[in-house]
């Protein structure tokens, strides 16, 4: 049925299509839609506390017994720095004024902290079959530990560069980002990741690249949304695709009203690459804001603490129904996002990528019986 089983064999699933963990929007249910299908439903966990991760686990047990993916960050924790931070909430001091807000509202208290000890605990006692990091891979002892409970081990890889480090440092999967993907790069050499991204290739061009370098199975990800996606991954040496954006829709899918509408109206041509919201370059719609300030500022703190200017922006817009500040993640596939609960979106990736390679396989055939003369070796 796939031209490669490396990814299904490994994870023990039906299907080698895996639900990206879309941090704030991936759902239990969401997730558990696309193990009943046969896919790998992944849910992040990476801005949660360990007894959260520990409850969201148990909720994905109780709705499927097939294989689950929990996702979590590998970031370097942020360097404090009062004045970069006053410098980086006066820069939002007009929209602070235009929403009547104190022009130095209190900024609450946000945080995410790495993977770390505690939140290896819940991993070792909860045994999920597939640990997904972002971001590189936690230190060597955390991965070691990840391992002996029986998990397989995914993280992405922006570049050939990170997919041979992440094979040299214990990777069962690699995940190669395309330029396309929503949400943040996986980008984790190099001390800019804002610099970096200047230079990502798209998924078609990195996914042979990263095949032929590394030799755990690859799978792509960005701007895979539909039959015709999944097929090309396949036919550049895919083992897997991770698909996000196509799920924002459906119903199970944690997406707001106003992200929603904004994916449905979305163009391949509607999103930027931004270090605004939170430190880190992620594709996300365009906005008021990324159009008003740039989509990229050398002046962004750490990691995720622009977040903290931000959240009473975006709170008090939202209630006006109103996106400017709203951090809406998305790939350049939007357009081909759909409104399909999971499982049967999932089910109709399955059935039309295996179409294609079937209706690839009779073209070839074809071909190659009207191409060779009658008194060719070849024929």
């Amino acid at each position: 049925m796939w031209p490669n089983r490396r990814v299904v064999d490994l994870f023990g699933i039906e299907h080698p299509l895996i639900l990206a963990p879309m941090t704030g929007v991936g759902t239990v249910s969401l997730a558990a839609s696309v193990c009943v299908a046969g896919g790998l439903g992944s849910v992040s966990c990476a801005t949660f506390q360990p007894e959260r991760t520990a409850q969201t686990i148990k909720q994905l047990r109780e709705m499927t017994s097939r294989p689950i993916n929990i996702n979590f960050f590998c970031h370097t924790e942020p360097k404090g720095d009062v004045q970069r931070e006053q410098a980086w909430r006066d820069r939002f001091s007009r929209y602070y004024r235009e929403f009547k807000l104190d022009d130095e509202p209190q900024s609450p208290q946000f945080s995410i902290a790495p993977f770390n000890s505690a939140m290896c605990d819940v991993v070792e006692t909860e045994r999920p079959e597939v640990v997904s990091f972002h971001f590189g891979l936690p230190e060597p002892a955390l991965l070691a530990r990840v391992k002996a409970a029986g998990c397989r081990v995914m993280s992405s890889a922006t570049t050939v560069e990170e997919a041979r480090w992440l094979e040299a440092h214990g990777a069962d999967v690699i995940i190669a980002q395309g330029n396309e993907a929503g949400g943040h790069r996986g980008t984790f050499l190099g001390p800019d990741p804002s610099a970096v991204i200047a230079s990502q290739p798209g998924v078609f061009a990195l996914v042979p690249q990263v095949v032929d370098a590394v030799k755990p199975p690859v799978v792509a990800a960005g701007g895979i949304a539909d039959a015709r996606g999944i097929a090309a991954a396949f036919a550049l040496g895919a083992a897997g695709v991770q698909i996000g954006t196509g799920y924002l829709r459906c119903p199970e899918a944690g997406t707001s009203n106003l992200h929603r509408d904004a994916i449905r109206h979305a163009h391949v041509d509607s999103t930027v690459l931004s270090n605004l919201f939170t430190g880190r370059p992620a594709r996300v719609l365009s906005s008021r804001l990324t159009r008003e300030l740039g989509p990229i500022s050398n002046a962004a703190p750490d990691f995720p603490l622009p977040l903290r200017a931000l959240l009473p922006l975006i709170s008090l817009a939202e209630k006006r129904a109103i996106n400017d500040f709203t951090p809406l993640w998305s790939g350049e596939a939007a357009a081909l996002a759909s409104d399909l609960p999971a499982q049967a979106l999932t089910v109709q990736l399955v059935q039309g990528a295996i179409e294609r390679f079937r209706q690839l396989s009779r073209d070839a055939n074809a071909v190659a019986s009207t191409s060779a003369p009658s008194d060719s070796p070849l024929a």
